[in-house]
Parts: structure tokens; sequence; C-alpha cells
């Protein structure tokens, strides 16, 4: 135990031994997918990590204690839960008062893996900017969050849904770091090139963990900016990306659709998620699991680097 965080045996013994961890968010699992498959992913994520030399530690809120690093009984009764709430930073205190079971999104994973000492962070993509901010001044927790917590989070940018544009402006007045890995480009989830240019690119999981050992150094000196978290935007290979053509027609027919029903605010990227899955026949779906496969191995190569640096 952590103050009120309860960490995994596991996770606990690699933290104190300077080992390798990357923590998980568990919303995919209790929202993204239906029992069996969501278990399905669970092992298959534990393996990539595991298999890449570092230790995965799947974050959520169980009976009202939050925990990083979910044992054998906490993960079973995430992924066969039926209405489990969904829990940003903001809800942990309530969900704790009423001792209830939730699954962590990006940004109350980030804050109770950060917390514990773990600092590197695997997940899809990151909420963002929405479209039609100016007007609603909706925009993810997810991106304050980051601009305080002091790790690294391997996503595929944020979805397409979004304003990928306003997003890293966003990034950047909060002192998120952002660079892309082998590219110049940050991605938009089902698209490895959301159209923005970004200004660092990183090559290696060694180069990331040096990043990752200077931020450290510097938030330690007490230098103003340095206290936030490291966004490693993964892009997938050109041959994995949903084509172009079905992703503009899709994306257009589903905001078209989201105005017609009147539908905004938060209710906004779910609808037009389902939108997608429908009608690309599963294939967004395809897509989105490559990419969490794809950011579990990432992370797991860079904590594991980052574990072999001294300091």
């Amino acid at each position: 135990m952590i103050g009120p965080v309860r960490v995994g045996d596991e996770v606990r013994a690699a933290l104190a031994s300077g080992g390798a961890v990357v923590a998980l968010e568990s919303t995919l699992l209790a929202h993204g997918l239906p029992f069996p498959e969501n278990e399905t992913l669970a092992r298959e994520l534990d393996a990539i990590i595991r298999g890449a030399g570092a230790v995965p530690a799947t974050v959520a809120v169980v009976a009202g204690e939050p925990v990083v690093g979910l044992d054998e009984a906490g993960m079973a009764r995430l992924v066969r839960s039926h209405g489990m709430a969904k829990l940003s930073a903001r809800d942990l205190p309530l969900a704790i008062a009423r001792a209830i079971d939730g699954a962590t999104t990006v940004a109350s994973t980030a804050a109770l893996a950060a917390a514990v000492g773990v600092g590197t962070f695997a997940t899809g993509g990151l909420g963002g900017v929405h479209r039609g901010a100016r007007e609603t001044y909706d925009e993810s927790a997810d991106l304050a969050t980051l601009s305080s917590t002091p790790l690294t989070v391997v996503c595929a940018g944020v979805k397409s849904l979004l304003d990928i544009a306003a997003t890293v402006e966003r990034l950047e007045t909060l002192n998120v770091a952002v660079a892309g890995y082998r590219t110049d480009r940050f991605p938009g989830f089902y698209r490895r090139d959301g159209g923005v240019a970004l200004d660092w690119s990183l090559d290696t999981p060694e180069e990331v963990a040096k990043a990752m050992r200077a931020r450290d150094r510097l938030r330690a000196a007490g230098v103003a900016g340095a206290g936030g978290a490291l966004v490693l935007a993964n892009p997938l290979p050109p041959e994995a990306e949903l084509d172009e053509a079905i992703h503009d027609t899709t994306l257009a027919s589903g905001l078209a659709e989201a105005a017609r029903q009147g539908i905004k605010g938060k209710a906004v990227t779910p609808f037009l998620l389902a939108h997608f899955h429908r009608e690309t026949g599963g294939e967004s779906l395809r897509v989105n699991l490559e990419i969490v496969r794809r950011n579990a191995r990432l992370a797991a190569e860079v904590a594991a680097a980052r574990a072999r640096l001294p300091g």
C-alpha cells in the first residue's frame, strides 16, 4: 500500500528493485470489449509486456480501493463486470467514498500510476480537444492531468474524431512534451498522420529513456515546467492503418448523424466510435486493437531501457 493506493505485489517488487513497469488503463477492458474478448486481450497484453522485459500493471478501482497492478481475482472481476463505472481522475474520491468498482481512464490511470512511481504508461489514444470546443469548452481531462504527472505515455496520438491541431496546441500550452516515435508527424489514431507536424522525433527506446531521465533530473532540481508527462506518439505502419477513403467517409457521415441527432459534449466520442465500428464492419476495432498491442510493446521496451540507465 502506498498511501490510499494499493500496489500489486509483483509491481511493488519491481519498483523497489528499479525494474521496468508499464501501467495499463482498464476502461478498454471494461467498456471497450465484451467478455471473453476483453479477457483474451488482457492476457495478450500481459504476455507482450513481459516478453519485452517489463511487468504489467493494470490500474482500476476495486471496492473503492485504487489498485495499481490488478491480481488474478481483480482482473476477473474487471473483465466480467456489467455496468462498471468509468472513472476519470476527478471521480476517484467519489468512487472511494461509495466503495464501488471502477475502470480508469487515461487521466486517472496516469494520476494513480505516477503517484506510486510507475514511469511508463501504454494506452491506445489520448483524449483531446473536441471539435467545436470554441463554443463548448469541451476538452478531455487527460490533457490537464498529463501536465502534472511525470510519466511517459505511449499512444497513437488522439482519435481523428477530435480536433487534432487544437489538441497539440493545448499540450504545448500545458508544458506536456510531445515526440513522435520515428516520425515527425502527430498520428490521428486510425490514421498514421493526423495532419500536424511535430518538433521532436525519437528513434529508439534508449533515446526515449534518456529524455525521461533528463526530465526527472530537471524536475528534481525544481525546474518549472518539467513536472509533466512525455507523450510518445507511436503511429501505425502504413499497412495497418484504416484506409483513408473509408476513414474520411465514415467520419463525415458520423459527424453529420451526430449533428442530426443533436448529440453533443462527451456523448459525441462514444457515438462516433460506435458509428466507425458499425460502418467499417469491425475494421476500426481491428485497428484499435493493433494500436494497443503495438503501444504496449513499445512502452515495455522504453521502460526496460529506462531501468537499464543509471540515475
